[in-house]
């Protein structure tokens, strides 16, 4: 018997008992639909994350002050105060490296007119917008003759522009008081929204480094080294940039670092990670719906042997081989399969585009996906319906004609 006629008896019979047929398939379209938009989810969050981390800015590497420890008390990261202004020229004679900007970092209340907003005070070089692939929408940048002499100019985040002046507003040329001391506005940075750590790049002023240490904070050392790398493979500049540092801190070999190096991808590939693990839990547990889906196929493939026992017999009667029944239920439980599998494919689209509109959460479907649900459907039914189809195929012609 060929193929085509064996599901055109698949079909019939399948229509036979159609609720029955579509409560069977439920099983697979909430597994499928289930697998596909859990995988949406976590391949979205994970495309989120990547794009964080590109935003943040091009080939990036992080120079943080390290611990302080007085007295056997360790202060922790960002403490120490032995990075200095110094370092961070020194760094840009490493091979490799781009851009660099000194940071100093403050905090504060930030007053213009009747309007103030406690925000970041950041103390950042010339190099910043370039490090960051981030230039202002108004106005402009400080230059290194501002650095150079601790000029009290400011350029505002998006944010911080927008509560003191208003959205819309250019608020260059404006005057604004940080602890009470007078700033001209030159340049508002167009928005970033939140950073990979999750910060809001846009709720922040930028001053020149110079400027937080002789005038706000009083300090010679600097909080950080922002440094942009000329390639995307930052793993050896950074390296570089931390034999250059403990030779400039006279650290000897058994000494640790009093400053910490970390790159961009190392907190893209953590995050990544972290991301890659709970798409694989969510979708092994959907997965489970899959199983269940599964072996309803074939308590119901079971069903139907048993109440079709004397067409079974009939067929064997007049000359049907058993690989012929044997085929036609194995067909069966597969029709299943597939229609519930490609009805739990359109059902996991419409899942993960209700999730992404009410939960406000990113949703990505790749390919394979499809292709890996749609398959493991097709597996299902061969696999659940084998053992039905066998059981059909095994009967004794005069015993199944007999049955009642």
């Amino acid at each position: 018997m060929s193929i085509f006629m064996t599901l055109r008896i698949a079909l019939k019979a399948l229509n036979r008992n159609k609720m029955r047929t579509v409560l069977t398939m439920l099983g697979m379209i909430i597994g499928v639909g289930a697998v596909i938009a859990m995988v949406g989810l976590g391949r979205g969050a994970q495309a989120a994350i990547e794009d964080q981390v590109k935003s943040a800015g091009t080939n990036m590497i992080n120079i943080n002050a390290g611990n302080f420890s007085s007295g056997g008390v360790r202060q922790g990261q960002g403490m120490s105060n032995t990075l200095m202004p110094d370092d961070a020229e020194a760094l840009r004679t490493i091979p490799g490296v781009q851009y660099v900007a000194a940071g100093a970092n403050s905090r504060g209340q930030v007053i213009a007119g009747n309007q103030n907003w406690n925000t970041q005070i950041k103390g950042t070089d010339v190099d910043f917008p370039f490090i960051r692939s981030w230039q202002p929408k108004m106005g402009g940048f400080f230059t290194t003759q501002d650095v150079r002499t601790a000029q009290k100019v400011a350029v505002l985040g998006s944010l911080v522009s927008d509560t003191l002046f208003g959205p819309d507003v250019d608020p260059t040329g404006q005057i604004i008081r940080i602890r009470n001391q007078p700033f001209k506005v030159i340049g508002v940075m167009s928005t970033k929204g939140q950073s990979a750590m999750g910060q809001d790049q846009d709720d922040v002023v930028y001053v020149p480094y110079t400027t937080v240490q002789k005038k706000l904070q009083g300090q010679q050392h600097i909080n950080d080294i922002t440094v942009s790398a000329t390639t995307s493979n930052t793993a050896p500049v950074a390296e570089a940039i931390r034999e250059t540092l403990r030779i400039r801190h006279k650290l000897s070999g058994g000494d640790p670092d009093d400053f910490m190096v970390r790159t961009l991808e190392d907190m893209a590939n953590l995050r990544t990670e972290t991301t890659k693990t709970m798409t694989t839990l969510l979708a092994a547990i959907a997965g489970v719906s899959l199983v269940v889906g599964g072996i309803g196929i074939m308590n119901i493939m079971l069903v139907s042997v048993t109440e079709r026992t004397r067409e079974i017999g009939l067929r064997l009667a007049i000359g049907a081989r058993g690989k012929d029944v044997l085929l036609q239920f194995l067909v069966e439980a597969v029709v299943i399969s597939l229609f519930g599998g490609l009805i739990g494919i359109g059902f996991g689209f419409a899942l993960s585009d209700i999730l992404e509109r009410t939960l406000q959460w990113p949703t990505s479907i790749p390919s394979n996906s499809i292709a890996m649900a749609f398959g493991f459907a097709a597996a299902t039914g061969v696999f659940f319906g084998f053992y039905p189809a066998r059981k059909a195929a095994r009967l004794d012609p005069i015993e199944a004609l007999r049955f009642e």
